[in-house]
């Protein structure tokens, strides 16, 4: 069975069960806030949802490539949407900050650094 861990939990689930489902069934969120309440309920149009996951899970789908195309979110971000993401193994989630949860600190800085001049 794999194991979610997330913030201080390590929650088991069925390999293939949506994290999203498998994060509110223990009783955490994937959403910050008045997100809570202000979601799409894991159809994968709002983003509020976004996480980042390391670890076996499925590959994005159309779907949730799509939504994080949009802004506030940036393809390249490494994010995933919870409710699209279906766990094959064992992951750690983070959850970031902000209403979509789009506020992620890079590591390194970005190879043009903000000055392309795009509207990000």
């Amino acid at each position: 069975m794999p194991t979610v861990q997330f913030r201080d939990s390590e929650i088991q689930c069925e390999r293939g069960a949506v994290l999203r489902d498998v994060l509110l069934a223990a009783g955490e969120s994937p959403h910050n806030g008045s997100a809570d309440m202000l979601n799409c309920r894991g159809r994968g149009t709002c983003g509020t949802c976004a996480v980042t996951v390391e670890g076996a899970v499925t590959d994005r789908t159309k779907r949730e490539e799509t939504r994080l195309s949009f802004p506030p979110h940036r393809p390249d971000s490494g994010l995933r949407l919870s409710c699209q993401t279906r766990v094959l193994g064992d992951v750690t989630v983070e959850k970031h900050p902000g209403f979509w949860g789009q506020h992620v600190e890079e590591s390194e800085p970005s190879e043009d650094n903000g000055t392309s001049g795009g509207d990000e």
